[in-house]
């Protein structure tokens, strides 16, 4: 199996809070990073917008970050959202659906996501796999869990015979925990740049600012960044 340069990762990047805090905690780790991004047709894509302006400045937080963050790919996935039947790519209500889970989970997108950013990962010499996936606080997607992922490392290994990471330093974390490990990362600073220029909310509301930053304020993404930017903040003061 050939090996490929121990210090560099490719990270999952949406433009999101959680993503930000696994391309800050890249930076702290890698020596050569890149991002990857997909548009799969999903009702928030003003989150690629904001990812942008986070590629410009995040680099500059912290000196031993500077130089580090060489390239973003973005990825067309449109079809995903042609096959898929959510309230991510559709114009639903958010709600339960039958099977448990609710109407948010988009079918494979994960997995899909994965077997992308190897392949572009392969190409590009890029090792390590970083991605904002959690099962503590999440909403029961089934490809968010550490089991899946570490059955899709295994796969990828195989299939492509490198030896790639996958790795999920959010996996064991819930929102609150994320938001202490940004300010660890990256102090105040960072936090500020998570508050107003990430994007959680699935309706992509950006004009409602509040304490947590912006979005609706009632989409289960909201209420889950809300809770936890309120435990944070009491517990840090």
């Amino acid at each position: 199996m050939t090996e490929m340069p121990q210090s560099t990762a490719l990270v999952l990047f949406s433009g999101g809070q959680d993503s930000k805090t696994c391309l800050a905690w890249a930076l702290e780790r890698f020596d050569r990073v890149e991002t990857i991004s997909f548009d799969y047709g999903q009702r928030h894509i003003v989150e690629l917008a904001c990812r942008k302006r986070i590629l410009e400045l995040i680099s500059s937080l912290k000196p031993n970050w500077a130089n580090k963050l060489v390239q973003n790919h973005l990825i067309d996935l449109g079809v995903l959202g042609q096959i898929s039947e959510t309230s991510l790519t559709k114009a639903m209500e958010i709600e339960v659906a039958k099977d448990g889970l609710p109407n948010t989970f988009v079918p494979g997108r994960n997995i899909i996501f994965v077997n992308f950013a190897a392949a572009v990962a392969y190409r590009r010499g890029l090792r390590h796999l970083v991605g904002g996936m959690c099962e503590t606080d999440f909403s029961g997607y089934p490809d968010c869990r550490d089991d899946t992922m570490k059955a899709i490392q295994v796969s990828l290994n195989l299939g492509m015979a490198k030896n790639f990471v996958i790795e999920t330093p959010l996996m064991w974390l819930d929102k609150a925990a994320t938001w202490e490990l940004a300010d660890h990362l990256g102090g105040q600073a960072l936090v500020t740049l998570i508050l107003e220029e990430s994007h959680t909310c699935y309706t992509g509301d950006r004009t409602n600012r509040h304490d947590w930053g912006y979005g609706c304020g009632t989409c289960p993404a909201c209420i889950l960044r809300a809770k936890g930017y309120d435990i944070f903040k009491n517990s840090s003061q």
